[in-house]
């Protein structure tokens, strides 16, 4: 009886310590399994779906408060500035600009879209004259320092509206180029929004250069000429304003009278001098490409003598260009000693180039000018100045005349006091051979 009881409980206590033991690995299990993501779907709520894009609300609300505010500017800014606390401005900059100008939202071509609301107090039915625009352009200033996010669209939207330029009348379209000028001049838009003017079609018809003509003029009305030279520079546009003409009528002549017939003699004369410019550029690197191709003397100076003909480039002029292109023809030595033995070789080789075109005074004047400058600005020359000198002289590139006059009173402030300790000597010999020169005339006499 005892052995069987005891048998029972040994197996019952194996089966439970079997069972204690399952239990235990299982759990072990449990734990080492790296926990896994499953996909759950999750109803989305009403505030995180995408607003639609739906700008008639927002449309009803600005001409609202347009029709309210009516002709008073003053009152306009201040509504527009209370209400982009309220409404979606940057969601809806380009609503709100299209109707700060056009009184409603604007079609592809600059329509009027039918199915919207619209008011009648906007840019495009405001008085066209220079003070109501100059009042427009401080609604915009003040709306886009309020809300700085605005500044990149706003530009967007001119550049737009240039290029839908055909789509207005012509009152509307000198509205817009008033505006277009004060905000350029105060800074408010880039000028490289007049690439839009650059279009095919505008161009073509005659409206770039039209619309140019009001633009250009309440810009130089705000600010001068060399304030719109700076900004078409800054974006490189200063060289293209002859596209606003067809490739037919693109030439200086062309653009001078046009726009000096328009009573922007100014701006003729900056387009004038950019056109010159480039000329200059061009011409410097054909002469710089045919010294490298090892043209003749005589054929460069024949070449060069053609195009003053053709560009009416002064002599003066021209021997700038010419000094520049000898100079940047060689690849200079990096040690002060060598480098002017290395410059008196080139300058040889070339003092026929530079002689035929300092015929007079002034264009040698100009050319020592341009040495003393070259030399300062190109420190290793400043011990070559008076060797560079003394070597065109010789050569009867450079007379005494000039090289006295220089000494004396025409030489400019770079590096003036080292360079004319160097050329003391020198010029102290030209006195004397003067004077020798003279005491001789007079025995002879």
């Amino acid at each position: 009886s005892y052995g069987r009881t005891g048998g029972k409980q040994v197996v019952s206590l194996r089966r439970n310590d079997c069972v204690y033991h399952g239990l235990v690995s299982f759990m072990n299990n449990q734990k080492q399994q790296k926990p896994t993501l499953t996909g759950q779907r999750f109803k989305t709520r009403k505030r995180d779906e995408k607003e639609r894009f739906d700008p008639t609300q927002f449309q009803e609300s600005i001409v609202q408060g347009l029709n309210q505010t009516g002709t008073d500017l003053e009152a306009v800014a201040k509504f527009l500035d209370a209400s982009g606390a309220k409404l979606d401005y940057r969601r809806y900059a380009e609503t709100l600009f299209d109707i700060l100008v056009a009184g409603g939202m604007l079609a592809p071509g600059g329509t009027l879209s039918d199915d919207m609301t619209r008011t009648e107090y906007c840019l495009f039915t405001a008085s066209e004259d220079l003070e109501t625009m100059q009042a427009y352009a401080q609604v915009f200033n003040k709306l886009i320092r309020r809300y700085k996010y605005l500044e990149k669209g706003f530009e967007e939207e001119i550049k737009k509206l240039l290029l839908f330029l055909k789509g207005f009348t012509e009152s509307e379209r000198n509205k817009l180029a008033m505006l277009t000028g004060i905000l350029l001049a105060n800074g408010n838009i880039s000028a490289s929004i007049l690439n839009s003017l650059f279009n095919e079609n505008l161009v073509k018809e005659g409206v770039s250069a039209a619309f140019a003509v009001k633009l250009f003029k309440s810009w130089i009305n705000e600010k001068d000429i060399n304030s719109v030279a700076a900004s078409l520079r800054k974006v490189g546009m200063d060289n293209r304003l002859m596209e606003l003409f067809p490739a037919n009528k693109r030439s200086c002549e062309h653009f001078s009278k046009y726009f000096t017939d328009a009573g922007l003699k100014e701006l003729s004369d900056f387009a004038r001098n950019q056109q010159s410019i480039g000329a200059r550029k061009e011409l410097q690197k054909e002469l710089q490409e045919q010294m490298l191709r090892g043209e003749t003397l005589k054929d460069i100076i024949a070449y060069v003598r053609e195009e003053m003909k053709k560009t009416s480039i002064s002599e003066q002029t021209m021997i700038g260009i010419v000094w520049t292109s000898v100079m940047s023809s060689v690849e200079w030595n990096k040690k002060e000693e060598l480098v002017t033995e290395q410059a008196i070789k080139l300058l040889k080789q070339y003092s026929p180039l530079l002689k035929a075109f300092t015929s007079q005074g002034l264009s040698e004047l100009t050319l020592l000018l341009k040495i003393q400058e070259y030399c300062y600005d190109n420190i290793h020359f400043m011990k070559a100045f008076q060797k560079i000198v003394v070597l065109l002289y010789k050569a009867d590139v450079l007379s005494e005349e000039v090289i006295l006059k220089w000494y004396t009173e025409s030489h400019v402030a770079k590096g003036k006091s080292v360079f004319l300790e160097q050329m003391k000597k020198f010029v102290e010999w030209l006195k004397n051979a003067e004077e020798e020169s003279e005491s001789e005339e007079e025995e002879g006499d």
